[in-house]
């Protein structure tokens, strides 16, 4: 699962070099698609019935499963980035958020910034969990703790991470919050996606008439990250990062192991 892992991160780190107030997220659609072919791949979003687009791009409020549109971005929007890719078989998935800067309006972009901030640092405190714990529901646990700790924003719980492999979703389910159960073990073979995907205001959310867009109800702002991670033998690789993780990891004394 290394290759598609690799072909999503240059899907994500084209698209991240391209954003800016004025682009369209149909536009970053096809940067994104571009990128995953050029490497052998294939947009695996593609292969969900009735999905015709390479990415998900969730502007404000719309904060999951968002189709790409000609609308132009604005300066202070708050852009999540979602794409996949699947090459021989194997699937991957991820996430970035993008706070667009407002000089007109530096409170809005700051707040923004933040939201991604605690977003991102939640699903590494995530996936920093998974390297060490025992079974999988640990992870909504450091998840959930960390946006607590930091913030007062709020985790949605109807969305969360999955197992990958074959099928870009697949079992376990991945919480972002603490569950009465403990979950499955965390032993070598087990690749799942961790997503916190974070609202400003309440976790309520409504589906859009195109019936794929899932949008925060009282209209906050919200942020998703997320990286397909491998348990191996000798410790975890973050698959859709460029150095395994290294970085993200590091400051949380994790240092993630290449797969054998």
């Amino acid at each position: 699962m290394v290759e598609p892992g690799l072909a999503a991160v240059a899907a994500l780190r084209a698209m991240r070099e391209a954003i800016r107030p004025g682009i369209t997220t149909l536009a970053l659609d096809a940067i994104a698609e571009d990128a995953i072919r050029s490497l052998g791949g294939a947009p695996n979003f593609m292969l969900e019935p009735g999905y015709r687009h390479t990415i998900c791009a969730n502007v404000n409020a719309d904060v999951v499963h968002s189709i790409p549109n000609e609308q132009p971005l604005k300066a202070g929007d708050i852009v999540s980035l979602d794409v996949g890719a699947v090459i021989n078989g194997w699937n991957s998935d991820a996430a970035i958020t993008v706070a667009l800067a407002d000089e007109a309006r530096p409170e809005i972009s700051a707040a923004n910034q933040l939201l991604s901030d605690v977003t991102e640092q939640a699903m590494w405190h995530g996936i920093a969990r998974l390297a060490r714990a025992e079974h999988l529901n640990e992870v909504g646990e450091s998840v959930s703790a960390y946006v607590r700790k930091h913030s007062d924003f709020n985790v949605l719980e109807d969305y969360i991470g999955h197992g990958i492999g074959r099928s870009m979703h697949e079992d376990p389910q991945v919480f972002n919050v603490p569950v009465a159960k403990r979950g499955p073990e965390v032993k070598p073979g087990l690749v799942v996606a961790i997503e916190p995907i974070i609202s400003a205001g309440t976790i309520e959310t409504v589906i859009q008439d195109d019936d794929w867009t899932v949008t925060i109800a009282d209209g906050s702002m919200s942020a998703q990250w997320e990286h397909s991670v491998a348990v191996h033998e000798r410790g975890i690789w973050v698959l859709t990062a460029e150095d395994g993780g290294a970085e993200g990891l590091a400051p949380l004394g994790i240092t993630p192991v290449p797969i054998p």
